[in-house]
């Protein structure tokens, strides 16, 4: 397998940008998934990495290879769509086998590398039977075996779980996983799905409108969102998000929204006076009766294992609170609202950029730790 490193990519057709310089390296056996809403730019990417695409400007480089303009036949990677592209009057063992096949390669190494392939995805038992019978999981094995047979420098998927149920898919997260960890294949993953991405990627890249937002470790894009974007798009429920007007000096630790003085992690910037906005997930605001900082109960919502109680404060904001299933929160209660002070994220409301705070320095010093350990 090989790395794949992108350089300053950039993708327009007429006068619509669909890729925007995007930057970034996939590591030599990573899990990588372009994750984004549809039209951000990562289907459009992935065909660039596979040559499906050419790219108005930017490099491409395949193990250290310049392959930017090459076709896809020269690239030796493996691309499997949402669509799974099966052979219907083959059986599953012709349809694993037909890229070998339109390569010439000897019959004996052909069987060998279809019965390998078959063993890794379980479906030994489905190689003589018809693929049209199978169904929509089995079918995804197959055209998972095809790709794998070729034993290529690089796998890239285009959703390839997005035509399953959302019970079968959470099923096929885990196996996919499971699979390149035994391969120890590159892989880059496009999904829309941010349970899909943060379930299996060792990196995600998020995508906005062409831009690639942040690109990080799944627990970094969640403490850490790099933008206002990033951290309403990763979540469920999504983060919270109360304005106030500000000028802060760095090395500041609180800040005023309404008559409560909210603890935060401390500024690395300083900020003139703007509009700034206090981020915070769910499941660190609490309910205090003590704090000042006041919203009333709009409703509630019963997940078995918690509770979101939805809530406007007296500064017009909503925000939810992820809760235990003991709370008694009701409609129309009036409460008070504490956060956790470490868990807490500032933006700029203007640019959308979240502001340096010492959370950024405790996942700094986690990367580097990581780094020295994986080194």
């Amino acid at each position: 397998m090989a790395e794949i490193r992108v350089e300053k990519l950039h993708k327009a057709f007429a006068d619509f940008v669909a890729v925007k310089d995007s930057t970034f390296t996939v590591k030599d056996g990573e899990f990588f998934c372009l994750l984004g809403p549809s039209g951000c730019g990562k289907t459009t990417t992935l065909r660039m990495i596979a040559g499906l695409e050419l790219p108005t400007s930017g490099q491409i480089f395949l193990g250290g290879e310049d392959v930017s303009f090459k076709r896809a036949s020269a690239r030796d990677i493996a691309f499997v769509f949402q669509l799974f592209a099966l052979y219907p009057h083959m059986n599953v063992r012709k349809n694993i086998a037909f890229p070998l096949l339109s390569q010439g390669m000897p019959r004996a190494q052909i069987d060998q590398r279809v019965s390998e392939a078959a063993r890794i995805l379980r479906i030994t038992d489905l190689l003589d039977k018809p693929v049209s019978g199978l169904s929509s999981g089995d079918r995804q094995r197959v055209a998972l075996g095809r790709a794998i047979v070729r034993q290529p420098l690089a796998f890239l998927m285009d959703e390839p779980l997005g035509a399953l149920d959302s019970e079968f898919r959470e099923v096929m997260c885990q196996e996919l996983r499971a699979l390149h960890d035994r391969l120890k294949a590159t892989t880059v993953y496009v999904t829309h799905d941010q349970l899909e991405a943060m379930s299996m990627a060792d990196t995600i890249a998020i995508m906005n409108q062409g831009v690639v937002e942040q690109l990080g470790a799944p627990q970094d894009v969640y403490e850490r969102p790099a933008s206002v974007f990033v951290a309403d798009f990763i979540g469920s429920p999504s983060m919270n998000f109360l304005p106030f007007e500000a000028a802060l000096n760095e090395g500041a630790h609180t800040v005023q929204i309404g008559p409560a003085h909210i603890d935060v992690p401390a500024l690395r910037e300083g900020v003139s006076q703007r509009t700034l906005l206090c981020g915070v997930r769910p499941e660190h605001v609490t309910l205090d009766d003590a704090s000042p900082l006041r919203a009333e109960v709009l409703g509630t919502e019963y997940l078995g294992t918690s509770r979101i109680v939805t809530l406007a404060t007296a500064q017009g904001a909503t925000l939810r609170a992820k809760v235990g299933v003991g709370s008694a929160a009701q409609r129309g209660d009036q409460v008070g609202l504490q956060f956790d002070a470490t868990a807490v994220s500032l933006f700029d409301q203007a640019s959308g950029r979240a502001l340096k705070t010492a959370r950024d320095d405790r996942a700094h010093t986690r990367a580097a730790n990581q780094g020295a350990r994986h080194g």
